[in-house]
């Protein structure tokens, strides 16, 4: 009898330790897909910005803070003005900005005020199509997602 017991009680004593929900707390089903909404606008505006060839605007997905971090090609850019003056200093015609094209966004909401997003990059310049992978760091601040770290690798 008690055999018997244990083993009608122990599965549901382990399936009840194995329902534990993968939303992040204070994070409901709604919210999460108008954030990755928001998030995947503003992933957006920024490839827009860059394909009418206008970095300033660009930059507006970039947290305004000396404490942005940009990591790329084995350097490290501190601060909103050192990644603005390196993208305007390493892409400073139209034919090498190109045309960006990004793709595969995966998109994870850890909280109401911070995510992970993830994809791909494509440059399309005359002769060469450059591309590789970002990892961003997010945070909602003034009501707005900015990236506050960016990790971007190059397939090259």
């Amino acid at each position: 009898m008690r055999s018997a017991l244990i083993a009608f009680v122990m599965p549901l004593a382990i399936s009840a330790c194995g329902t534990v929900s993968a939303q992040p707390a204070g994070v409901s089903v709604a919210l999460e897909v108008q954030e990755e909404a928001a998030i995947t606008a503003m992933l957006e505006a920024q490839d827009a910005a860059w394909n009418r060839g206008d970095i300033p605007a660009f930059m507006d997905g970039y947290w305004k803070s000396p404490d942005l971090r940009f990591a790329s090609g084995g350097n490290i850019a501190r601060g909103w003005d050192a990644t603005l003056q390196r993208y305007e200093t390493r892409y400073d015609t139209p034919e090498k900005m190109g045309t960006l094209v990004t793709s595969d966004y995966e998109i994870e909401i850890l909280s109401p005020d911070a995510a992970i997003a993830h994809g791909h990059w494509m440059l399309e310049v005359e002769g060469d199509n450059p591309s590789g992978l970002y990892t961003l760091v997010l945070r909602k601040i003034d009501g707005g997602w900015v990236i506050i770290s960016d990790t971007t690798t190059s397939a090259d």
